[in-house]
């Protein structure tokens, strides 16, 4: 693997290294634990000195026995009470070196282990940010969320201490093998009776283990999408009084959850007591033809002591190889659905050749722009050629689904043309880095957004360093300061999740304010006023009107009332633009406009 991460690397390249989709089936596999590995390197100096503590536990595990072994066949057979005092000093030490050396072991796991799952949880994230509306579109957020939280935790158990401890278990049983095959060939062989079964037990387990772990991890990702996808609809759960029957459905999805977590946990408390059956099995076939040995004098009292020592241990480290087992399956599982997202291609990304925008005079062409949303979507722009001059303040009108705001979607890049082109000042807009195209174009939504912080930091969220008079000013703007200071804590006010202190018109006018303070070349409004109150409609207005000055304007509008000073009016049917012209002129020729027009005056007039 040529790939290294550190937490100021961007994950173009964590992804292009990151190894291939992982096959389904596996009980282990290369390509999962060769992509998690990479995140590993940036502390192999603290692995390292891990590893060399382990050795040391390792060895201290093994010499233990053995010195228990010489004190009982030597100095108390011979009742030497120096030589028995020397080695009884020497046991204790050899005990409080394993403490040590364990202690030190699991506390750089540990450390390692929580830096790691930042690491992880950071490079998903950055690549969320890089994926493309599109992906974000077609992607519950709850099951996106599973992964950076869920998945993540079960893969950083396997890289931190799993693989660790792997290592030490294999070298424990390889030198108690060793060492119990030196002592007495014969007993060691008694010993080992119980291998063949434990081989048959083990291949059970690893067929079945595989899918059932998968299946959790499915399932934890559908409660968790499922959860947050409630949460966020509970006012409409609330309105038309489904409570039931969405309890009923979750009901359903976190019995299955459970369900799948109780078949994988069966399998592993069936096979971890059977292991530790085994190992009662082999102690007590030692101490049978052991004892029998001691007692005709071929084996030392000594000699059996250590070796039921050894076989407790030898069983220990196969104990918890059965564990590290059972995490490796989680973390296979959960290793396949990282690693597919990613490798989650973005299908609108920065060319090789991309250069930064110049600064923006507000010229925007539509060359013959066709685009679907996929491939397997119909058409939703159609051959649609249009020139929007510098300054013009632009409307898109239009029934549902007409393709108005995909019109405003494409001028900031969020995803690409099918055919045809955009341009910005006669330059592509994907010839340009994303970045410094998206600088120099503001977006006021119909939905305003706002963060959870204070009042301050939202509307600084696209000008970090402005100062606290350029912030106050953006609010004067956007008729936003009046009611802001009227807060008990004024700009410091804390915005809740989803800003539930907030009224739709008070997001609306920070999303204004914050557009200001970036100061774009070129803003869009998509149905900035579509959510709000007239009162608050006027304020908006006002503010959007002296926003507008100077700024090429792309308004996405339903309110036709709110569009009639615009420079150009643009109707949109079926993804083509099948009228355009000033209000007075579209009012006064028959065709579509007229018609929402005349339908929506009729209803303000009712």
């Amino acid at each position: 693997m040529s790939f290294s991460f550190s937490p100021g690397v961007g994950p173009r390249s964590a992804i292009e290294n990151f190894g291939q989709i992982p096959e389904k089936g596996r009980a282990f596999d290369w390509n999962v634990v060769s992509g998690m590995l990479a995140f590993l390197r940036p502390y192999k100096r603290r692995i390292g000195f891990a590893l060399i503590l382990m050795l040391i536990a390792t060895g201290l595990t093994l010499l233990t026995p053995y010195l228990i072994k010489t004190a009982i066949d030597d100095p108390i057979v011979r009742g030497d009470s120096t030589r028995l005092t020397q080695l009884a000093v020497l046991i204790g030490g050899a005990f409080l070196g394993l403490y040590l050396a364990t202690a030190g072991q699991q506390y750089l796991l540990s450390w390692m282990g929580q830096r790691v799952l930042g690491d992880l949880r950071e490079a998903l994230f950055r690549h969320l940010q890089k994926l493309p509306l599109s992906y974000h579109d077609t992607h519950i957020v709850g099951v996106t969320v599973s992964r950076v939280m869920n998945d993540v935790a079960t893969i950083n158990d396997l890289l931190t201490q799993g693989l660790v401890n792997l290592a030490g278990d294999l070298l424990i049983l390889v030198g108690i093998v060793i060492v119990m095959m030196t002592m007495n060939l014969r007993l060691a062989l008694f010993t080992f009776i119980v291998i063949p079964l434990m081989v048959l037990l083990t291949q059970w387990f690893s067929r079945r283990a595989k899918s059932a772990f998968r299946e959790t991890r499915a399932a934890v990702a559908n409660v968790v999408g499922r959860l947050a996808e409630n949460i966020d609809g509970m006012r409409v759960i609330q309105a038309f009084a489904q409570e039931e029957s969405v309890q009923k459905r979750f009901k359903q999805v976190n019995r299955e959850n459970r369900d799948a977590h109780v078949a994988a946990m069966t399998l592993s408390f069936i096979f971890l007591p059977s292991i530790e059956f085994l190992g009662m099995l082999a102690t007590a076939i030692v101490l049978w033809f052991g004892g029998q040995a001691v007692t005709n004098g071929t084996v030392t009292l000594g000699v059996l002591v250590a070796f039921l020592s050894y076989v407790t241990r030898f069983f220990q480290p196969i104990q918890e190889l059965s564990q590290i087992y059972t995490t490796m399956q989680s973390a296979m599982a959960g290793g396949e659905q990282v690693l597919k997202l990613l490798n989650t291609e973005p299908t609108v990304a920065d060319l090789p050749h991309a250069q930064e925008m110049p600064p923006i005079k507000g010229r925007v062409d539509f060359e013959n722009v066709t685009f679907r949303y996929r491939d397997d979507t119909p058409e939703v722009l159609h051959e649609v050629s249009l020139t929007i001059e510098p300054g013009q303040t632009v409307a898109f009108v239009g029934p549902t689904g007409a393709g108005k705001s995909t019109i405003s979607k494409l001028i900031q890049r969020f995803y690409d043309v099918t055919e045809g082109s955009v341009k910005i000042d006669g330059i592509d807009v994907r010839e340009v880095t994303q970045t410094s195209l998206r600088s120099q174009a503001g977006l006021v939504p119909q939905d305003p957004f706002l963060f959870s912080g204070s009042i301050v930091e939202n509307i600084r969220f696209g000008q970090p360093t402005a100062t606290s008079e350029e912030i106050t000013a953006a609010a004067k703007l956007a008729n936003a300061h009046d009611f802001i200071v009227g807060l008990p804590q004024g700009y410091d006010t804390p915005i809740l999740e989803g800003a539930v202190n907030l009224s739709v018109g008070q997001r609306q006018l920070i999303c204004i304010a914050r557009a200001a303070l970036a100061n774009p070349r070129i803003l869009i409004l998509d149905e900035a006023t579509a959510s709000v109150d007239t009162m608050t409609e006027m304020l908006i207005q006002s503010a959007l009107e002296r926003l507008l000055k100077g700024r090429t304007a792309i308004v996405i509008a339903h309110r036709l009332s709110t569009i009639r000073h615009a420079d150009m009016i643009c109707v949109i049917d079926q993804g083509k633009i099948v009228q355009k012209g000033t209000h007075d002129e579209l009012v006064a020729q028959p065709g579509l406009y007229r018609t929402l027009y005349e339908r929506q005056f009729i209803q303000e007039q009712n």
